[in-house]
């Protein structure tokens, strides 16, 4: 990954752990609590694809399974974002930019079931049945509602931010096609001779350079006659 695609992800998803854990995780809403980090995952995956997606689902599911106050197996979350940043990278629009909103709200919807889902199977293979004690259903549903209704505030952003700290190749082949011809400047400024389409100047020099050559030449033969 580029250096400034390394520099905004961890930014955006230190940020996004922190509001996470100190604000949302304790308004204690019933079910499941909004996944902030989830969806800064799937906006920065619509803009840099399943490779970009992927890693910057494991950085940030790596880091909520370190940060208190987490209560399961390193790795586990991890693994979570890792497959759905690949998933929604698949999805990436033409040059990162939205059409309409009805696809990355599928995607929000889509991500929010899956991710439980799989982090419910996770943990069921490491032996945490947390889930069967709250409800399945319950989890999958209010998972899926309050991403929705987070993800119009989160998501454009975070793409939008994103696209802006890329660089884009057209923008710079445009603006280096822009750029004045130094060295043909300066030799004009500096000379006085008009370079390009201009070229009366050199046939100028040319009449000159011809009719000084014809004079030489009938001097010399005038000394010859002599």
């Amino acid at each position: 990954m580029r250096v400034n695609r390394i520099l905004l992800s961890s930014s955006l998803v230190v940020v996004a752990l922190v509001l996470q854990v100190s604000v949302l995780a304790r308004l204690h809403l019933p079910g499941a609590v909004p996944d902030l980090l989830l969806l800064t995952v799937l906006g920065l995956a619509l803009v840099y694809g399943h490779v970009g997606g992927a890693l910057v689902g494991f950085g940030a599911g790596l880091l909520a399974d370190l940060a208190p106050p987490a209560d399961h197996a390193a790795g586990r979350y991890a693994l979570v974002l890792c497959v759905i940043g690949y998933l929604a990278g698949l999805v990436k629009p033409e040059n990162g930019r939205l059409k309409s909103a009805t696809g990355p709200m599928v995607v929000v919807v889509v991500a929010a079931i899956a991710s439980t889902l799989l982090y419910a199977g996770v943990g069921a293979l490491v032996g945490d049945t947390a889930a069967r004690h709250v409800g399945l259903g319950s989890l999958l549903f209010t998972a899926a509602l309050y991403d929705l209704l987070l993800a119009p505030f989160v998501v454009p952003g975070i793409m939008a931010l994103a696209r802006r700290a890329e660089n884009d190749p057209l923008a710079e082949t445009n603006s280096q096609a822009k750029k004045p011809n130094i060295s043909s400047g300066w030799l004009s400024g500096g000379t006085g001779l008009r370079i390009g389409s201009q070229r009366g100047g050199l046939g100028g020099l040319k009449v000159k350079a011809g009719r000084a050559r014809t004079a030489r030449a009938g001097r010399i033969k005038g000394v010859k006659r002599l």
